[in-house]
């Protein structure tokens, strides 16, 4: 932990690095792949809606059932003629769900799996949900996606710039699509639990994304003054200085997440649990790639299309050929070297005193002359 603490020190101040912002075609070529990916298993398997979508009947029997999940999925198949979802939940009692079936049919459906489970009848508890119920809350979850991303992008616009604010909504909607996509492969069903970590998600994906471009904005004031760091340069190191932020806080989420996904859900066999930790899990994960990864090299590439930086990137790297420079990520100076003396600096980072060339000069060494 030393260690990573020490490596995260070294970041900040600039003394190493990775050049997120140079390779990024290699990273958008990546995300592409995944989106791709997500939306092809959309397309051919398309998303497990649960009964409170479709319509349909929840049967709930006791605790310490003695049928098994597939022996009663089976009776509930036969009862129903539909397909039947079963799971066992952690008291030892069943949930089972039959989609699209009316009150009528849910009740000799009752009936029937009373007596093929050996249980009296009044023992299972059954629950009605009607599809336009389902279809009611699909709308709002899509009217509250609506109007979160518009809210977002106008507050992004005026707090940064709409270039950020774009780069924020490309980001968003790719981790939304991974996400739906991995739901569509793996097969786990959509419930309104999906729903809610679905929008629980692009906080924390708007999170790391928002740190950096706090410390890119905070690090691009008056760029054009000097001749030494490209906005691309500056943007590869306002996400080296936050990226052990960005991990640290991943992790920490995606613990208990995972606790929820794998124990909650798998040992326990929590439904519920399951709906809502798979997103919140993948879009924990994805939220933290898309800030580092997507974001702010596609800010970097939509402002060095401007004017302005296009004669920053031409003077710099005049310069640098001038000089014979190669620019290094972790070099440890002062980022605006030509700014006034009452400016402040940028980048915070060592700064290295340059040694007087004229001292000494045509003289002997401790000679006065």
């Amino acid at each position: 932990m030393s260690k990573l603490g020490n490596l995260g020190a070294r970041l900040h101040r600039g003394e190493v690095g990775y050049d997120f912002v140079k390779n990024r075609k290699i990273w958008y070529g990546l995300s592409i792949l995944i989106t791709i990916t997500a939306i092809v298993g959309l397309t051919v398997r398309g998303l497990n809606m649960g009964i409170e979508f479709q319509g349909g009947a929840v049967f709930n029997t006791p605790k310490n059932t003695s049928a098994s999940v597939s022996q009663a999925e089976e009776y509930a198949e036969t009862a129903s003629g539909h397909d039947a979802i079963v799971q066992k939940l952690g008291d030892g009692s069943l949930r089972i769900q039959v989609a699209g079936i009316d009150t009528d049919a849910a009740n000799k459906i009752k009936n029937t799996l009373a007596d093929d489970l050996k249980i009296d009848s009044e023992q299972i508890n059954a629950e009605l949900v009607g599809p336009s119920w389902g279809e009611q809350i699909a709308n709002k979850a899509w009217q509250g996606l609506g109007i979160f991303l518009i809210l977002v992008v106008i507050y992004l616009a005026i707090a940064f710039e709409w270039r950020m604010a774009l780069a924020a909504f490309v980001a968003l909607i790719h981790d939304i699509t991974i996400t739906v996509g991995i739901y569509a492969l793996v097969g786990f069903e959509v419930t309104p639990g999906t729903v809610i970590g679905l929008l629980t998600i692009l906080g924390y994906s708007l999170y790391d994304t928002v740190v950096v471009f706090d410390s890119l904005k905070e690090q691009t004031k008056d760029i054009t003054k000097q001749t030494r760091w490209t906005y691309s340069d500056v943007a590869n190191r306002s996400i080296n200085s936050t990226l052990v932020r960005s991990i640290n806080t991943t992790v920490v989420a995606l613990l208990p997440v995972g606790g929820l996904l794998f124990i909650g859900g798998g040992v326990l066999g929590a439904g519920m649990l399951n709906d809502i930790s798979l997103s919140l899990f993948v879009g924990l994960a994805a939220g933290a790639y898309s800030s580092i990864f997507i974001a702010t090299p596609l800010v970097a590439d939509l402002k060095e299309r401007e004017p302005q930086m296009k004669a920053l990137k031409k003077r710099v790297l005049a310069k640098r050929a001038q000089k014979g420079e190669t620019p290094q990520t972790g070099e440890a100076e002062e980022l605006y070297a030509e700014e006034p003396a009452d400016a402040a600096p940028a980048v915070v980072g060592p700064r290295n005193q340059p040694a007087s060339r004229s001292r000494g000069r045509g003289r002997p060494s401790g000679k006065r002359r």
